[in-house]
């Protein structure tokens, strides 16, 4: 049995953001990417470059772990009704 407001707001409020997150963060990994390989030659570039692409791998490991926690609550409030 599914839970009619439980399912509308996270099909039109948390899942179209948690995809935008998402996708933030693989663009700041992408950007992180391009100034490690633009600054080859430079130290401080690469490390610069490297830091954008930590944090971009995290931002993406905390969304897809919201994704997951969302859906065990949601599932598991659908279970008890």
């Amino acid at each position: 049995m599914t839970i009619p407001v439980l399912d509308k707001i996270k099909g039109e409020i948390l899942n179209p953001f948690i995809a935008f997150l998402l996708v933030l963060a693989f663009v700041y990994f992408l950007y992180g990417v391009v100034k490690f390989i633009a600054g080859y030659d430079n130290q401080e570039a690469r490390t610069v470059g490297k830091q954008h692409m930590m944090w971009g791998v995290v931002g993406l490991a905390i969304m897809v772990s919201v994704y997951g926690l969302l859906n065990i609550v949601v599932d598991t409030i659908e279970a008890i009704k």
